[in-house]
């Protein structure tokens, strides 16, 4: 199985590498599979490439659950405390 994360461009090189903030860590990211996105666009990175163009609506619904996700992980930790 493979897991893709909503990232959105915050820039663009010549060279199709794209500055990508995913909630406040920004990293660099391929654009070779993708290359028509553009800095404010979502797109779905895998492996350090973006596989695909998000509408904005399904990026931020796909992040919401990664966080209700995560918040339900740690849920029992903080009762054991």
């Amino acid at each position: 199985m493979c897991l893709g994360i909503p990232g959105k461009i915050i820039s663009v090189r010549e060279d199709y590498v794209a500055e990508v903030d995913f909630g406040g860590i920004r990293r660099e990211v391929s654009l070779f599979l993708c290359p028509e996105a553009q800095p404010g666009d979502y797109v779905l990175v895998h492996v350090g490439f973006a596989i695909q163009r998000l509408e904005e609506d399904e990026a931020l619904e796909t992040l919401k659950l990664f966080k209700e996700i995560q918040e339900s992980y740690l849920e029992p930790e903080q009762e054991n405390r």
